[in-house]
């Protein structure tokens, strides 16, 4: 398992440098905003929190975080690598991987709004199915690149 998480920038591709930092700026943004609602809860229940300008900051935060991580990895790679086969495999068995939890999310947002519960638990409910298929995705793709991608 420690092979897994044994980031090594020389030797990773371009790809597989952009997971982590799509990875990490999913996680920190979404930790940071838990916390900033934890630290709300204790003085307002959680329905009549004014939460719409700090998910949208944590979300567009996470964004721009990728962007520009994607920016400084394409600064720094070599001219002219570009994707391979292996690359566009891997990316596209990861995506299917993950994208369960967002099916997911979306049918219960679906049902959550028929039984006309609170848009903060709606809202909620998708965001944590975007992390979580995010983070999912993304573990996929680095354990694909780190112990090998046999498709059958």
């Amino acid at each position: 398992m420690s092979k897994i998480f044994d980031i090594d920038w020389r030797k990773m591709t371009h790809e597989e440098k952009w997971t982590w930092v799509f990875l990490s700026t999913a996680i920190i943004a979404f930790i940071a905003y838990c916390i900033w609602l934890t630290s709300q809860s204790s003085s307002t229940p959680l329905t009549e929190i004014a939460y719409v300008s700090p998910m949208l900051l944590a979300i567009g935060s996470a964004i721009i975080s990728t962007i520009f991580g994607e920016i400084l990895i394409a600064a720094t790679a070599p001219k002219g690598k570009k994707r391979d086969a292996r690359d566009q495999e891997i990316i596209k068995e990861a995506e299917h991987s993950g994208q369960f939890l967002v099916t997911i999310g979306g049918m219960a947002v679906v049902i959550m709004a028929m039984l006309k519960l609170n848009h903060f638990w709606i809202a909620h409910t998708m965001y944590l199915a975007f992390v979580g298929s995010a983070i999912i995705t993304s573990v996929v793709k680095i354990i694909y690149y780190k112990k090998g991608f046999y498709p059958c």
